[in-house]
């Protein structure tokens, strides 16, 4: 008759079983949240956002020894033209530029955009005796004397999407504009029509 030490332990076994259930759960469940999330990626189909710049100007101009101090003013346009995805705009940074170099920094407060929604923001802009390069300066000194400037307006922000109950992770929309502004005429800016790609 074997004694009570002789007796194999299954306690080990029942264990590791247990933690291969899980392990199996787990891994399920993921796949078919993911399949969810796919099909209900395929059959909404977003379409991609447009920006335009509907309005603009440029004020309190001096460029001097290669320091730039302006005020810049943008109305910015963003429509959602799709039918079942609204977006979450969790935080935006935007900058206005001159060949390649950023001219001054600014941002917009985070807000919630509905279906096939059109939604207007402002954003102001202060070159506070910005640095430049002398070949930047040269050049914007030269639009400048030509009473148009083409600037460059870029917009970075994390957004998420949301379908139905769904939340998407976040994702990064990029917007780029290139607004041309007349230094005579502050309030003549033709719309802009901007690149959005996320």
């Amino acid at each position: 008759m074997p004694t009570s030490a002789s007796r194999p332990s299954h306690a080990p076994r029942a264990k590791s079983n247990l933690i291969r259930i899980i392990a199996i759960v787990l891994l399920a469940s993921i796949v078919i949240l993911g399949l969810v999330v796919l099909i209900t990626w395929l059959i909404v189909r977003p379409k991609r956002l447009v920006y335009t710049i509907e309005d603009g100007s440029i004020q309190n101009f001096n460029l001097t020894n290669n320091h730039l101090s302006a005020d810049f003013y943008f109305v910015i346009r963003s429509y959602n033209p799709n039918k079942r995805v609204s977006i979450y705009y969790d935080s935006i940074g935007a900058t206005v530029n001159y060949n390649d170099q950023t001219l001054a920094f600014s941002g917009v407060e985070p807000f919630y955009q509905r279906r096939r929604n059109v939604t207007r923001f402002d954003v102001k802009f202060t070159a506070p005796s910005t640095a430049l390069s002398s070949s930047v300066s040269k050049d914007l000194m030269l639009e400048k004397r030509s009473g148009k400037i083409q600037f460059d307006v870029w917009l970075k922000a994390r957004i998420r999407f949301k379908v139905g109950a769904l939340k998407s992770h976040h994702r990064t929309l990029r917007v780029s504009c290139s607004p041309v502004l007349e230094l005579s005429r502050p309030k003549n800016l033709k719309r802009t029509y901007c690149y959005a790609d996320i």
